[in-house]
């Protein structure tokens, strides 16, 4: 059986900036609070604007609730951590945080794949548009993407809290991370460490070429429209998708697809503030300020 000597663990988190601590808490308060009132607007115009009724702003609503719980999973705590001073979290704590942002992680990626497939299919096949991406499609693809992300968080969640840890019990992050917690482990973590790797080539490599494939196609239909006027409206839909999945797999790729002897712990806190705090933020502005129907639903409301 595992025996283990930790029962709570202590972040780090951006300690050694003490003298910062009120200018971070209001900081990432703000950040929070637009984060989740952006988003909220999303769901709320796209929920009471009948025009918006369409696969591609479906998909939209699944991505805005779910940065909504993407960025709570870890700020929350964050600001309390600041504001109280006590930096500590429990075992169950420390895997059900990790769970949780690996599950909503891993259904962005795979979400980001629906609205590619769903963007190929509109501009690729517009006749027959609304006939292949009925409601039935749409909702088996959302939730195939929210099922795979569940599994995912909980193999890896399951891999690394079933090892044994005995020694130091401080994360050098700001919350539960799989690698900065696995540094904590006593004994070997290769298996497990390829299992990050593996994870992040079904999880963000193989959706990231699945998107570039489905780009592919719709550059190579989006070429054949004679008019210039044509072509920009038709590449227009695909602008904001194209802009989020640059900024959310960009940082993945780096962070989770590269061995153990690469990572650095000051360098990945600052990606992981990156992906799991500025990329929530930006993608209600990305897709209300480059969508005409968003803003015209907004300005109605």
């Amino acid at each position: 059986g595992n025996q283990t000597s930790v029962i709570m663990f202590v972040f780090v988190g951006f300690s050694h900036q003490k003298d910062m601590k009120v200018i971070f808490f209001f900081l990432f308060l703000s950040v929070y609070i637009i984060t989740v009132l952006g988003n909220l607007i999303i769901l709320l115009v796209i929920s009471m604007d009948p025009v918006l009724h369409t696969p591609m702003y479906f998909f939209l609503r699944n991505l805005s609730f779910l940065e909504i719980c993407y960025t709570s999973v870890t700020l929350p705590r964050m600001l309390v951590n600041l504001l109280s001073g006590d930096m500590s979290i429990s075992f169950a704590g420390c895997a059900a945080q990790m769970y949780f942002f690996v599950f909503f992680g891993a259904t962005e990626c795979y979400l980001l794949v629906a609205m590619a497939y769903d963007r190929y299919r509109a501009i690729c096949s517009p006749l027959h548009y609304m006939d292949i991406m009925n409601k039935k499609v749409c909702m088996q693809l959302a939730a195939s993407s929210w099922i795979c992300g569940s599994l995912v968080a909980l193999g890896h969640t399951i891999s690394v809290f079933s090892l044994p840890f005995c020694g130091s019990n401080t994360i050098n992050h700001f919350f539960c991370e799989i690698q900065p917690v696995l540094m904590l482990v006593c004994g070997d973590t290769y298996w497990n460490e390829i299992h990050i790797i593996l994870g992040g080539v079904f999880v963000i490599l193989m959706p990231f070429v699945l998107i570039l494939v489905s780009y592919g196609l719709i550059i190579s239909s989006i070429l054949k429209i004679k008019s210039a006027k044509g072509r920009y409206k038709a590449f227009s839909t695909c602008f904001s998708h194209i802009t989020v999945v640059t900024l959310f797999y960009g940082t993945g790729v780096y962070t989770y697809i590269r061995p153990k002897s690469s990572y650095s712990l000051d360098v990945d806190k600052v990606l992981a503030l990156f992906y799991s705090v500025v990329t929530p933020i930006l993608n209600p502005i990305i897709y209300s300020l480059r969508n005409r129907e968003v803003k015209g639903a907004l300005f109605k409301m």
